[in-house]
């Protein structure tokens, strides 16, 4: 029987040999959340509701925490069915507030499980932490206002000049969403009072006011080296928030403004844009933008430049990089969870079992990310959390404990035994089990360091053929701890007495890592690093400190106690270089010294120059060294900037590397593993370079992994992504090139970013080095891995790859739209996300109009980012009614409009109101809702419109016989046949509207009371037969002469007491080919958009206008418009090109004709309208 090592941190304790004992279990579902609450800020007495939905075996029983504590119900705050909370009117007064930060529990037969934590926020507005202060400028230059408030959510800040808001941008005028004002180019008429105003949805705020003095420039104007006047400062803002660094300079001529990054990356330009004349703003912010960023102001034409930096640090929530698995495990057994979570701040890792903090105890372990649970007992099963957790947010994953009871298990092992053989091994002995003993396949032997908390406990599985183990990795001088565990195919046996055993002490390992500055050209400050224990082996019991100058052989040796990490040698010669060591030694004996460091003392003269920097040294990785330092106080006079340089021992010294006066840190990469490095830093000034300090580091060794009988196979490589639809991704890797085995499957491991449940982890299996995974949510981050296969052993996984899937458009309209008028002119519409899960939205559309503009579909447009969910509706006119909509949109497409909200302006000064509008007059926010007085007035106003509709009806059904025998006189007169009656309009009602709405054909006319000599069968119109006596030519119209264009025509017969109405086309088409040509479209909802000459037209004749801050333009079909108007619509499209008509055309006149007025009109040419 074989024996071999497996250690804690790679999964889990027992091999293949015991996989009956402890096979592990993939996934549970017997309990998690569906939804969890968010963080969520609220107007005060508004209601709110935290999602809590948890799904599993009934019956699950939810409570909720308030501040980790358990929260109280009662007749405002109370459970609803499904286990949200809901809070009627949500409170922020001292005595009984709801702010704070709220959890649900989730409970049944199987365990409990925490939610994440979401915060309730009450919205605020509180006063001025700084207000706008009167400054005196020349005119030319710049001037800037600044204000700041702090508010939840976020203002608005707008800027007011003599009480009148400014425009957010102009050629001039820059409005920064930080608060500040700025003004290029200052002139006379820019003097007066400014003043900024700050709005949110829980109120508005005017600053007090500041004076803007402007001063006469000198003539001709003096040129000016560029000289920044606002630079920008250092940020620190959360992930996918907006950054903006300010960069503001003066200079004749003006200078020109660029940024660069520190580390010479590129700028993002997709997510940044450039602010009035030179603003920097960065939406979207991710962590690689996070960095040292440089204004530079440069005079156009010059070299002459001036540089600002600042720097922004990014902030993200937790996310969870490896999450822990659910796992079977036998009574006695050990358990191991793994959580690994990255965020910045790095998070801080808990345990939860059952929704309580796992506590350490004898058993029970917590180190690092991991939780390691020993000879587990039945009390032990459960469902365990991980959570993550830092100033940005917390995020938790679960998995689950089984313990698996067992009878005839076997007893412990006897007479443990431990005897130390050398400085790093111990041979462990025992004797079989008292019961049992014959049933037993393992044993497994476990160990960890004596001394210390939370030390990381080692576990080796071996055979049932001995008895005795030599532990052969240990450190020196180290007291250990061992037990011994006997497994059999039905569980294992119960932990035998702990032993405890020290090894023996060795020579140190190696010397330390010297460091050496100078106060004076005299002296050699020396200093060091204690050795580490694995490296002493030991206690250090003393140093030895030897050193000579580099052209004598004659070396000093000075020995020094071991507690003692620095000296101080005195008495050298000034601007000599002297080679210095150390060695170290325990009670075994001296250690090997370190190799020689030079060190050149400074010149006699240098007296003024700066002092050695402070150096500190820390290795990143195998490869990469930090170097950290600061000036000793009064160094930083004068400072131009660094020289750095280093080399490998026993190698030459490279040149030195220049680095900037403001830095404090430089990385030095590319570095072999496992080698000594000596670091050179001095400062310098204008005074000389200054005192250097040295010392020496050594890097680690790129890998640390235990022996391996059977190393696993390498994993897949050059693993591919692509996104296919918003529900598949498609993945393709690389088999990796080894000669072992024949057959070869993959494990695929696919999952959402920071999952927090690892049951919904999707595992799929296949034989080709291809996957398309499909059923994936729209617009989500996931990670993929592969896994290989092959002759029963499995490789590591794969590097992480992530790849989102494609977007859906918004498929509902933004909720909660709610319009505040603030003051006179001026509204406040907030609103919230559409209520869909992973829909991306990127911009926001507001359309406002007054009811006449509305009338003429001219819609006012406002756009606001994705990220911004309130707008400004500035300069509305008193007495007027306003209609709101807001839409969402992303790059996938635009979002349906939010229902109509009416706002009215009062004159009267009292307050106005807000509902909706003929779209919809109910809404589930309940924001809004019609009063008594207008219920009454729309009953009141229905039923009158009902009595004129019946009346007309009356008075055309009295008309329709009179209209009927007119009609037929009148076409036997003038044709001298009958007509074809077959096409008829539907009913009177129509031919009412025919009159007025329908758009007619050239050359022909209708008799209005009911008489036309225009004849249309099932093929169309036909032409009226013209009679070759004379025909007559009356004038229908009385028109200016100006106005009128002559026109042939031909003859028409007209009866006496008929009326006649004409009408004139710009654009003469084809004439219409079938009844529609005449009427339009069934149903009357077809769109139209026809150019004429300086108009341009839709369906619904709107012509829209420009914002006065953002001029788009925005083109509306029919179905934007309210339903009262819809009618009027369908009847006015034509699929014939109809142009911009006046209101004097649109009513046309009708004259009753008498037998004087033709006479008068019969030697006049007919000229249709």
């Amino acid at each position: 029987f074989r024996s071999f090592k497996k250690k804690s941190l790679n999964g889990n304790s027992l091999t293949r040999l015991l996989l009956s004992v402890s096979a592990g279990v993939t996934s549970f579902s017997e309990l998690f959340f569906i939804k969890e609450p968010h963080d969520v800020t609220m107007m005060r007495r508004d209601a709110v509701i935290l999602d809590c939905q948890a799904h599993g075996e009934a019956p699950i029983g939810i409570r909720w925490l308030k501040n980790t504590a358990a929260l109280t119900e009662s007749e405002r705050v109370y459970l609803l069915t499904n286990g949200s909370l809901f809070i009627s009117e949500v409170e922020s007064r001292k005595d009984k507030s709801d702010e704070g930060f709220y959890q649900c529990l989730a409970q049944n037969k199987y365990g409990s499980i925490l939610s994440q934590r979401a915060r309730l926020t009450v919205a605020n507005l509180s006063s001025f932490t700084q207000q706008p202060a009167s400054i005196t400028v020349m005119e030319g230059s710049a001037a800037r206002f600044t204000c700041k408030i702090t508010a939840t959510p976020p203002p608005i800040i707008t800027w007011e000049f003599n009480r009148v808001t400014l425009p957010l941008a102009t050629e001039r005028i820059t409005v920064l969403p930080s608060g500040v004002l700025q003004i290029q180019g200052v002139e006379q008429a820019d003097a007066g009072s400014y003043r900024c105003v700050a709005t949110n949805i829980a109120s508005r705020r005017r600053s007090s006011e500041a004076e803007l003095t402007v001063t006469a420039a000198p003539s001709p104007r003096v040129p000016q080296r560029p000289r920044i006047t606002a630079g920008p400062q250092n940020l620190t803002v959360a992930v996918h928030s907006t950054a903006l660094l300010e960069c503001m300079a003066t200079g004749n001529p003006r200078p020109l403004i660029s940024w660069s990054r520190a580390d010479h990356k590129s700028i993002d330009v997709h997510k940044t844009k450039v602010l009035g004349n030179g603003n920097l703003l960065i939406s979207d912010v991710k962590p690689q933008h996070a960095g040292i960023y440089f204004c530079r102001a440069t005079t156009p034409g010059t070299r002459n430049y001036t540089i600002a930096a600042a720097n922004i640090t990014v902030l993200a929530p937790p996310s969870l990089v490896e999450w822990p698995e659910s796992v079977t495990r036998p009574r006695a057994g050990t358990a191991r969870f793994v959580c690994v979570a990255e965020g910045f701040p790095t998070p801080q890792i808990t345990w939860l079992k059952n929704g309580e903090p796992v506590h350490s105890n004898g058993r029970v372990k917590m180190y690092n990310s991991k939780l390691v649970i020993n000879q587990i007992i039945p009390e032990d099963d459960g469902i365990y959390q991980c959570q993550a957790e830092n100033e940005q947010g917390s995020v938790l994953a679960m998995a689950r404990l089984i313990v698996v009871m067992s009878d005839n298990r076997p007893s412990a092992p006897r007479n443990v035994r431990a005897d130390t053989v050398s400085s790093s091994a111990i041979l462990l002995a025992w004797e079989r089990p008292m019961y049992n003993s014959d049933k037993v396949i393992a044993y497994s032997v476990h160990y960890m360091k004596a001394e210390g908390l939370n030390n990381e406990e080692y576990q080796i599985v071996i055979g049932n053929d001995t008895t005795r183990y030599i532990i052969d990795d240990l450190e020196a001088g180290r007291n250990y701890t061992f037990y011994i565990v006997a497994y059999m195919p039905m569980g294992a046996s119960r932990m035998s007495d702990h032993v405890i055993q020290r090894t023996l002490e060795d020579v140190p390992l190696r010397a330390p890592e010297l460091s050496l500055t100078s106060r004076s050209p005299s002296d050699i400050q020396v200093s060091w690093q204690p050795l580490s224990h694995k490296l002493s082996r030991g206690r250090v019991s003393g140093y030895r400190l030897s050193y000579r100058t580099s052209t004598d052989g004659a070396v000093t040796q000075l020995e020094l106690s071991g507690h003692k990490t620095h000296h101080l040698l005195e008495g050298f010669q000034p601007d000599t270089t002297y080679l210095l060591r150390i060695a170290a030694a325990t009670s075994v004996g001296w250690g090997e010294p370190s190799a020689w460091t030079s060190h050149r003392t400074p010149k006699a003269s240098s007296t003024k120059v700066p002092l050695a920097p402070e150096l500190q040294l820390e290795s990143l990785n195998c490869t990469t060294v930090v170097l950290r330092w600061h000036l000793p106080a009064g160094s930083a006079t004068g400072l131009q900037g660094y020289k750095l340089s280093y080399h490998e021992e026993s190698e030459p010294v490279g040149p030195p590397t220049q680095i900037p006066p403001h830095l404090r840190q430089h990385t030095i990469g590319g570095l072999d593993p496992r080698k000594k490095y000596h670091v050179k830093l001095l400062a310098y000034s204008f005074m000389g370079e200054g005192y250097q300090a040295d010392q020496t580091i050594s890097t680690p060794g790129c890998v640390s992994v235990r022996d391996r009988l059977v190393p696993p196979p390498p994993p897949p490589h050059h693993v591919y992504t692509r996104s296919n639809s918003s529900s598949s991704v498609f993945l393709h890797w690389a088999r990796p090139a080894f000669t072992g085995g024949q057959t070869v499957n993959y494990t695929v491991r696919c999952n959402p970013v920071g999952l927090q449940n690892a049951s919904l982890v999707l595992y799929l299996q296949t034989a080709a080095q291809s996957l398309m995974v499909t059923d994936l949510d729209p617009n989500t981050n996931y990670e993929f891995a592969v896994r290989l296969h092959v002759d029963q052993l499995s490789s590591p996984w794969s590097p992480v790859v992530y790849q989102n899937t494609l977007p859906e458009a918004p498929t509902r309209a933004p909720a909660g739209v709610k319009v505040t008028l603030i003051e006179g002119e001026t509204a406040l519409v907030s609103w919230k996300p559409p209520d869909e899960l992973n829909i991306a939205v990127t911009r926001y559309t507001i359309l406002y109009a007054s009811r006449r503009a509305w009338a003429a579909g001219e819609w006012q447009i406002l756009q606001r980012e994705g990220s911004i969910t309130m707008a400004l509706l500035e300069n509305l006119q008193s007495g007027q009614v306003y209609l709101v909509k807001v839409s969402a949109s992303n790059q996938m497409g635009d979002g349906p409009f939010s229902p109509a909200i009416e706002l009215t302006v009062a004159t009267d000064g009292h307050a106005p109101r807000a509902h909706g509008s003929a779209h919809g007059t109910a809404f589930s926010d309940g924001f809004y809702h019609l009063d008594q007085r207008s219920m009454t007035g729309i009953v009141v106003g229905v039923c009158i419109a009902l009595t004129c509709i019946i009346i007309c009806v009356l008075i055309l059904a009295c008309r329709s016989k009179t209209r009927q025998s007119s009609t037929t006189k009148s076409i036997r007169q003038a044709g001298g046949q009958t007509p074809p009656t077959a096409v008829r309009l539907a009913n009177q009602s129509q031919a009412e509207s025919v009159e007025v709405m329908m758009p007619m054909i050239r050359d022909q006319f209708i008799d209005a009371k009911g008489g036309t000599n225009l004849i249309i069968n099932s093929y169309g119109p036909v032409k009226p037969t013209t009679e070759k006596k004379k025909p007559k030519r009356w004038n229908f119209f009385k028109r200016d002469s100006k106005d009128v264009k002559k026109m042939s025509s031909p003859s028409y017969s007209y009866h006496q007491g008929t009326t006649l109405l004409c009408y004139t086309e710009t654009s003469p088409q084809h004439p219409p080919s079938s009844l529609q040509g005449l009427f339009g479209p069934p149903g009357g909802d077809s769109e139209g958009s026809h150019s004429s000459e300086g108009s341009h037209e839709t369906g619904d004749s709107g012509r829209y206008s420009h914002d006065d801050t953002e001029a788009t333009n925005l083109s509306l079909g029919i179905g934007s418009r309210p339903a009262s108007l819809q009618g009027e619509e369908s009847e006015a499209s034509d699929e014939t090109p109809v142009h911009e008509v006046t209101e004097k055309e649109l009513h046309p006149h009708v004259i009753p004709m008498t037998e004087t007025t033709l006479q008068k009109q019969e030697m006049m040419e007919p000229h249709p309208v």
